[in-house]
Order: structure tokens, then sequence, then C-alpha cells
């Protein structure tokens, strides 16, 4: 089958090199090709190297930044990795779902697929940066999976469905839609201008935030803006901002 195209895999600040390693090896044994690495703790590194196996083309072309929000910045759909359960439940997905999901909207946007640290995951901050969250089902008692096994699991199920449809079943599948959707870095310069606005007309106490914008991220999250969608928002935020300049005249 052919490498899977517009999905990236995005690990943020991985601790042990050797998990750099051992992901690449499990996506390209899926046919994935395309990692970011969020400030990585030890990287390039030859433990990575040697985990990778024949995986080390992935490592070579690997790109690293600075910050989760740079590596999504050109997604137009982002599902995060979430082990546990927050205080604001975002739209969740299983693994599988997951996959179907992955493969319905390949073909229209880019994707990233998110993973946390070994030791404690995502940050709700990060979190809030994804449309969807995935949990791996497992045990409850030992719930924890080592990095590359999520990786696997969840590349593994998007191998699976893509498997079974051809390009002209992958076409009927797709989401039709007229307008390409926002991506990650079109939708953050929307949530800045939101917070300002609703500061301005002193709806929003930054000082005193209530969990504000992080649901009105959930809730523009839940409805995947497009692009001309984000224009009738950003202009109508606009149009406050003109109004108020005229009241002060």
């Amino acid at each position: 089958m052919a490498v899977l195209k517009n999905i990236r895999v995005v690990l943020v600040n991985t601790a042990h090199p050797g998990n750099i390693g051992a992901s690449a090896r499990a996506m390209k044994n899926m046919g994935l090709n395309q990692v970011t690495l969020v400030q990585p703790k030890d990287f390039p590194s030859g433990v990575a190297v040697g985990r990778a196996a024949s995986a080390t083309d992935i490592l070579e072309s690997a790109v690293v930044v600075d910050s989760l929000q740079e590596a999504v910045a050109d997604c137009g759909l982002v599902i995060c990795a979430s082990a546990r359960s927050r205080k604001i439940p975002w739209p969740m997905l299983n693994p599988e779902k997951t996959a179907q999901k992955v493969v319905e909207e390949m073909g229209v946007t880019n994707i990233a697929l998110v993973f946390g640290r070994e030791d404690s995951g995502l940050s709700n901050e990060e979190l809030q940066l994804g449309h969807f969250h995935v949990q791996i089902p497992a045990e409850e008692k030992y719930s924890s999976l080592n990095l590359a096994a999520a990786v696997l699991v969840i590349c593994y199920e998007i191998h699976k469905a893509a498997s079974k449809k051809n390009t002209d079943a992958q076409c009927q599948g797709a989401e039709i839609w007229d307008q390409e959707f926002a991506t990650g870095d079109q939708v953050e310069h929307f949530y800045q201008h939101l917070e300002q606005v609703m500061i301005d007309i002193k709806f929003h106490d930054p000082k005193n935030p209530r969990q504000l914008m992080q649901r009105m991220r959930r809730l523009f999250g839940r409805v995947r803006l497009d692009v001309m969608e984000l224009n009738i928002l950003r202009g109508i935020l606009t149009n406050i901002e003109h109004s108020m300049e005229r009241k002060k005249d």
C-alpha cells in the first residue's frame, strides 16, 4: 500500500530518544512517514537511529519545532492522544473512529496525530489545540502505554482503515464541503481576536477567566470551522471593534 499522505505524527517533549526511533519504526511499518518533534530532550541521537532500524529516513526528514502550536499551524484536523479525562471534556474518539476520520480527510487537509510526554502526556493547554481527543482502551489497573506502542496502535488502525478502501471509495467517503477547513494557525488568530473583543466589551475578565476561553475553544473546535466561516466571524468581531471606536468619537 502507498505511503499515507498529509498525516504527521507529532511527538511533544520526548524524553528518551529511543522512543523517537521506535515511533518512527512503528510509523514506517504502517505507511506513515512524517514526524514532527516539539522540543525533544535529545535529538538527533544515535539511540534513536538504533531503535528506528530501517526507518532512519523518517528521522532524517523529521521537523523539529519549538511549540505544539507551530507543529499544527497548517493542519485542518488535529487529534490529540489523552490517557485520562479532563475537567472540561472534549469530543472523544476511540482508535477505530480516529482512523476512519483520518482516512476520510487525508485527501483534503493536513492532519496531525499528537502524542505527549512519556510521564505526563499533554497539558490541558496543548489538548485544547486539538479538534478531537483519542483514548486507547487498556486494562484499568495498568492503562499507561509506552509512547511508541501508542503510536503503533493508532497508526495500525489508520493503515487498516485505509487498506479497506481504494481511491474511488475514499473519494465517496470523504466529507463533501464547499470550503477548505481553517488551519490551526488561522483558528489561533481568531481565538486571539475573539478574546480581545470580549475583553473590550467587558464580557471577559482575563484576571478571572472562569475557563471561558477553554469553553469557547471547545465550542468552535466541535464545529470544525472552514475558511469562509472563520472570515465571517472575524468580520463580525472587526465590525464590533469599529462600532466601539465610533461611539468613542
